[in-house]
């Protein structure tokens, strides 16, 4: 009974006295744990969905293992199942996630488009889905999809805490990217990057400090579980200055040219493809991603497995000189990834992107023989990473930390603007942002139209 009178005198207390808790010292200590409970859940988030990741590949190439000739059936079938379950139920988690991400920072109508987007739902399906994407072959990645992941978490906490809007706006959704990014790379540094280079396209002091915090605390969660590593190990490779920076302007000129034709690809096809392709495909999304997949099939046979699922074994073996893969691994890595992105299932172009840079780089080695093959690798992963995304000072930084490199840092850094002017040449916007406009000017909800006769 006491206790019981201690609780409502306490009850009351606080009902009379509710400004109290909007005090400027309460709200700090509720905003920091709302960053860090928000940064450990992002880290645990994205770890779980590298250990599945990894396990849907394994289990996609044990069935390859069986017959070469099973993803006939099994990618048509599985693609089409997850287009119908991403319309039907996780409207919004389509693609790599980044786009919707940008979106929801835009002002203006961006209100409405957060809650569809940023929605702890919109995790639950994203992280399933980019999964069994994986499972059934998917040329994807896992790294674009934590991103929106790690946005969404931060977004539900922030609305939990009712923060003002600006913190929902900005920091918030700004960290969770970050954080997502930290995460799934670990690189806590290109994290901080690209929250500032490619979500924001601007710097504010105000969200400095959370970007950071949230990434650390997001690294050291990664770090604590899964250990201290890099995504692509340790390379010694270092180009020396003179006529070996040759193939640093190759690799720039190329990675730029194809990011650029890549990039431009996507924005069409998102934009919606004329004649009667693009009808069929707006009205008819399940059996167009049924089609996509026996598409991916039929490139997997070409390039003898090698391009499914994210393209991290084949980068890493290229990088340690230990790879057996077909010349024209990079086109098809780079064909798969666009076949699987414009089928309209969940699902990252990072990952993938880096690996089809790294075939370019392995194409270009042959032809630079005075220089490393592995400082090659490394210059055709920036370039083609810096020629799709038009961001390269993530470009350079990414790889860097990712190769755990930093004597390359000067070539990589020089590979990435030229990727990057050259790409604009053939590509003026930039893919992410372009995309993220399309998707604001979008119905919130897919229609099945009416194809023409």
């Amino acid at each position: 009974m006491a206790a019981m009178k201690i609780y409502h005198a306490l009850r009351d207390y606080f009902k009379a006295n509710s400004t109290l808790l909007e005090a400027p010292l309460i709200l700090d200590w509720k905003r920091r744990l709302v960053f860090w409970s928000g940064a450990i859940s992002v880290g645990l988030v994205a770890i779980f969905l590298a250990v599945a990741a990894e396990w849907a590949n394994g289990l996609f190439h044990k069935l390859l293992a069986i017959s070469p000739y099973l993803p006939l059936i099994i990618t048509p079938l599985g693609l089409a199942l997850t287009v119908f379950v991403t319309i039907k139920f996780f409207p919004g988690s389509q693609g790599s996630g980044i786009p919707q991400t940008i979106a929801s920072l835009a002002p203006g109508e961006s209100s409405a488009i957060r809650e569809r987007v940023l929605s702890l739902r919109i995790v639950f399906g994203k992280v399933m889905l980019t999964v069994f994407g994986l499972l059934c072959g998917a040329s994807i990645g896992r790294e674009g999809p934590t991103i929106q992941i790690g946005a969404a978490i931060m977004h539900s906490l922030g609305n939990l805490a009712r923060f003002p809007r600006h913190d929902l706006e900005k920091g918030l959704i700004l960290a969770g990217a970050a954080a997502g990014v930290a995460a799934a790379f670990n690189t806590p540094l290109a994290g901080i990057v690209f929250a500032i280079e490619e979500m924001s396209r601007s710097f504010e002091e105000h969200n400095s400090s959370t970007i950071l915090m949230t990434v650390i605390i997001a690294g050291i969660t990664s770090l604590a579980l899964l250990g201290n590593y890099s995504y692509f190990g340790h390379t010694s490779e270092t180009l020396a200055f003179g006529k070996e920076w040759n193939v640093v302007i190759v690799c720039g000129i190329m990675g730029g040219v194809l990011g650029g034709t890549f990039s431009r690809f996507l924005i069409e096809v998102n934009k919606g493809l004329a004649g009667r392709i693009g009808p069929w495909m707006r009205a008819r999304p399940v059996e167009f991603a049924a089609a996509c997949g026996l598409m991916l099939a039929l490139i997997g046979l070409a390039s003898n497995n090698t391009s499914y699922g994210s393209g991290y074994s084949e980068a890493k073996s290229l990088l340690d000189g230990h790879a057996i893969l077909p010349e024209s691994y990079g086109l098809l890595k780079m064909a798969a990834t666009l076949v699987s992105y414009v089928s309209g299932i969940p699902g990252g172009i990072m990952a993938p992107t880096l690996s089809a840079g790294a075939g370019f780089g392995a194409n270009l080695a042959h032809f630079f023989t005075e220089v490393p093959a592995g400082a090659t690798i490394i210059l055709g992963m920036v370039a083609y990473f810096a020629g799709v995304t038009q961001a390269p000072i993530t470009a350079f930084v990414i790889v860097m930390e990712m190769t755990d490199n930093h004597e390359m840092l000067l070539p990589l850094m020089a590979a990435a603007f030229i990727a990057k002017i050259c790409s604009r040449l053939i590509c003026p916007t930039p893919l992410f942002h372009t995309m993220a406009q399309n998707f604001i000017s979008r119905p919130a909800t897919p229609k099945i139209e009416t194809p023409p006769d």
